[in-house]
């Protein structure tokens, strides 16, 4: 279970990394713009400020787990999911999409959920 919840860690770092070269790098991009659904490229120009400022807030979550999986932390590691849950709730919520959460909370939900269990051994 330990490789299993380390993976999970590293799987989520990883994903908000990524979230955050789109979000403060690639915002006006046309993937970009497809993946996240936006309308045009004007309101993807228009946006790149208020997604660059997502993008470094995913970015802290990806350093905070990373940390957590090199100092081999769990309670780190809980806090920065639970972070990264809450995102994905709010998100999931606010753009009424659920496939938000889905991507986002659902493996730092099943991290998380782990990580607890192997608590109880």
């Amino acid at each position: 279970m330990d490789y299993l919840i380390k993976g999970l860690i590293l799987f989520v770092a990883i994903e908000h990394f990524y979230f955050l070269i789109l979000e403060m790098f690639l915002w006006t991009k046309p993937k970009t713009i497809k993946i996240f659904g936006i309308r045009d490229q004007q309101l993807a120009e228009d946006t790149k400020v208020l997604a660059a400022n997502q993008g470094l807030y995913n970015g802290f979550l990806s350093a905070g787990l990373v940390i957590s999986f090199i100092k081999n932390d769990l309670d780190l590691s809980l806090i920065f999911l639970s972070f990264v849950i809450v995102a994905g709730i709010y998100g999931s919520y606010s753009t009424k999409k659920i496939r938000l959460f889905m991507v986002q909370g659902l493996p730092a939900l099943i991290a998380l959920t782990l990580i607890l269990f192997s608590f109880q051994e």
